[in-house]
């Protein structure tokens, strides 16, 4: 390509963005914090916003830490049509070259399927680092959370959050996405914190950073791959309406964010008994190899799929599924 011709279209790309961003602003979709010069809104996002159509966020790094290639593309890309066959728009994020990005497009997810591991595992402390680098990044809960709510996008959908890491008590291991949760007002959609968490600890530590646990259905806690664990949830409700209507209060409050665990269809929730084994095994092996940090959620999804013979990636796919449908009849509903 021609250097000048170049610069043309970096410069209408440029005022592309600058436009969104105004037109967004000047239709009241979001407030200021969203007008960030790092930030790139996906034409198609920025028209929902603009417009009110429900949009709902999605994070990356299930993309490149969360399954194995090319099953994890294919994931992405059917939950968003799932999104869109719900009447919502999908805005799948992550860092690409330096800029923060709301909505991807098929070639960028597949490039960050494609690279898997190799991305970097981006929490809230990474951005500006690579941001400043001009590098890629796969977004986890947390900086999905912040660059949701920059973008004005309220609803978010995942898989399962992160919590407090078993044995926290000697290693302090807890996940950024606990401390999201209570400062950052998103509404978040998933099937409960990770299996390979200790979960009560995780309740009570969601407990202390006051963040509603509502159970969707059901007033018990599940757990990701299993629809039970014998714990408490805070709340249940049982509508998309009444989780509208409650989030919207806990903005009018300026409270943060809210946890909606959905627990997995009957039909593809896994034996807990089973689940537990395999875990128990992935975690001593994590444990004698010395993994530790951010490396051990990835490296516990990954052995769990492996000794359960691929029924856990299975399981996984269908309650992300069942996660954005609900997610995009909320947004609807906001």
């Amino acid at each position: 390509m021609d250097t000048q011709e170049g610069h043309g279209l970096s410069f209408l790309e440029s005022m592309s963005q600058d436009k969104i961003r105004h037109d967004m602003l000047e239709a009241g979709a979001h407030g200021d914090a969203s007008l960030n010069a790092h930030l790139d809104i996906a034409p198609e996002v920025a028209e929902a916003l603009a417009t009110g159509k429900p949009v709902v966020a999605l994070e990356s790094t299930i993309i490149s830490h969360g399954m194995p290639y090319p099953q994890n593309v294919e994931t992405a890309l059917r939950v968003e049509a799932a999104i869109r066959g719900c009447g919502a728009v999908p805005a799948t994020i992550a860092i690409l070259g330096g800029r923060l990005k709301a909505g991807l497009s098929a070639q960028e997810i597949e490039r960050l399927g494609a690279m898997g591991r190799s991305v970097a595992k981006a929490s809230r402390r990474d951005l500006a680092l690579l941001v400043a680098r001009k590098a890629d990044g796969a977004c986890t809960v947390a900086t999905t959370m912040i660059i949701a709510a920059m973008a004005g996008i309220k609803v978010f959908a995942t898989g399962g959050i992160g919590g407090v890491h078993r044995g926290a008590s000697e290693t302090f291991d807890i996940s950024a996405d606990l401390e999201e949760l209570a400062r950052t007002p998103v509404l978040v959609i998933c099937a409960g914190p990770k299996a390979i968490l200790d979960l009560p600890r995780t309740l009570e530590y969601l407990e202390t950073k006051g963040v509603p646990v509502i159970g969707y259905g059901t007033s018990e806690l599940p757990a990701f791959y299993t629809r039970t664990s014998g714990l408490p949830v805070d709340y249940r409700v049982d509508s998309p309406e009444e989780l509208a209507a409650a989030f919207r209060t806990q903005q009018e409050l300026g409270l943060g964010g809210m946890l909606v665990c959905n627990p997995i269809p009957e039909a593809y929730a896994m034996d807990p008994a089973r689940v537990q084994r395999v875990i128990e095994q992935a975690l001593a092996e994590c444990e004698a190899q010395g993994i530790h940090g951010k490396e051990i959620t990835p490296f516990l999804l990954a052995r769990v799929c492996e000794l359960t013979g691929g029924d856990s990636l299975s399981a996984n796919i269908e309650l992300v599924l069942n996660n954005v449908r609900l997610a995009a009849q909320t947004a609807a509903c906001l």
